[in-house]
């Protein structure tokens, strides 16, 4: 068959192990998913309330225009609904600006480790991917510019990045922007941008109004706990958006998402309460690193990247086997590290306590016998 080359060699997504059979291999009772960066307390109960009502209509098409979302998210953001484009998830949204904007001949800067969708789907798509290496778990800017040229199609910044939960500041990123040739799309994705409390980081849709080449993703599935729902979004000036509408699928986002969405974007006192709970737990975290001296890259999004030292795969594999599924730092480019979900305050302290035994068991030295 006449396949694209690039697939024949290109793995798909590995997504973090599902509870179910990690409880059927080593036979747990109960587990700890820590390792996908989902939100430990669930949803709002507005959320639950407003796919209780919708029982019916399941034989018929979502709305392809997603109307009431789009309407919501109109009045939240203040913006107009052309700047508006929505994703199954904000997966989707990559998979559609790589498909409007990358071929062969063409470029496509990003930053090594970041989000692997950016680069995994420049690869089917034929693109020259340009990889700049993060400097203290943070986007180099400057390299990133200077690798920018004529063929230059589309940038993506991760801020906060994933995995190392670094974000760039207000100030590196206006800088950033000026000097960006207005015929390449800027992609900020702000999936971990409600986690942050930094107070020089940005307001990216005040770029979205200044920049004409600057398009914002975010999603529901991170600090709004409907991840399993698939509901992401972007914003742009409309002429962008305008271009993007034809590769994007017909019905690409669910009746269920919707109506979830609208709920959560509602419920505002639920976000603010998990924001202050993730940083309360990213705390916990810290705590123990200092305590055993890990290096970690100071983190505003909802996981962190802890360095133990040794294998990650090793630490991940210790912590599954006692309940705890983490993220080994080996396929995210960074191998002796684990990225950690921040979890509630009890979840953290039992991984916690894993943790150090897991530290206790490394250092201590068997007898020798003579």
């Amino acid at each position: 068959m006449k396949w694209k080359e690039q697939l024949l060699t290109l793995t798909p997504y590995q997504p973090g192990r599902p509870i179910d059979s990690v409880k059927r291999e080593y036979g747990l009772e109960k587990i700890i998913k820590l390792a996908s960066n989902e939100n430990p307390f669930g949803s709002s109960s507005e959320v639950v309330s407003a796919l209780q009502d919708a029982i019916s209509g399941f034989a018929l098409y979502p709305d392809g225009y997603a109307t009431n979302l789009r309407e919501a998210m109109t009045n939240f953001l203040q913006v107009e609904k052309e700047q508006l484009i929505f994703g199954n998830g904000a997966d989707n949204l990559i998979q559609i600006i790589s498909r409007s904007f990358l071929q062969s001949g063409r470029n496509t800067v990003m930053a090594n480790p970041t989000f692997s969708q950016y680069k995994h789907n420049a690869i089917i798509d034929g693109a020259e991917i340009r990889e700049i290496e993060l400097v203290n778990g943070e986007h180099d800017l400057d390299a990133m510019l200077e690798a920018i040229d004529n063929e230059t199609a589309v940038v993506w910044l991760c801020s906060p990045n994933n995995p190392t939960g670094v974000y760039i500041t207000k100030e590196k990123l206006t800088a950033f922007l000026e000097k960006v040739p207005e015929q390449t799309l800027v992609v900020i994705d702000d999936a971990y941008h409600d986690y942050v409390v930094a107070d020089d980081f940005y307001d990216s849709l005040e770029f979205v109004k200044k920049y004409n080449n600057v398009i914002v993703l975010r999603t529901f599935s991170k600090i709004y706990g409907i991840a399993s729902l698939r509901v992401g979004y972007g914003v742009a000036h409309k002429d962008i958006i305008r271009v993007l509408e034809p590769s994007r699928e017909p019905f690409n986002v669910n009746t269920l998402g919707q109506i979830a969405a609208i709920a959560a974007l509602e419920d505002q006192e639920f976000v603010n309460e998990c924001k202050q709970r993730n940083r309360e737990g990213m705390e916990q975290l810290e705590q123990f690193c200092a305590e055993h001296q890990l290096h970690y890259y100071p983190s505003q999004a909802n996981f962190i990247l802890i360095d133990f030292g040794s294998s990650g795969d090793e630490v991940f594999q210790y912590l599954l086997e006692k309940g705890y599924i983490v993220r080994s730092g080996n396929a995210l480019g960074f191998p002796t590290f684990i990225r950690v979900t921040i979890g509630s305050k009890e979840q953290n302290s039992g991984l916690i306590e894993m943790m150090k035994q897991y530290l206790q068991e490394k250092t201590s030295v068997p007898n020798e016998t003579m």
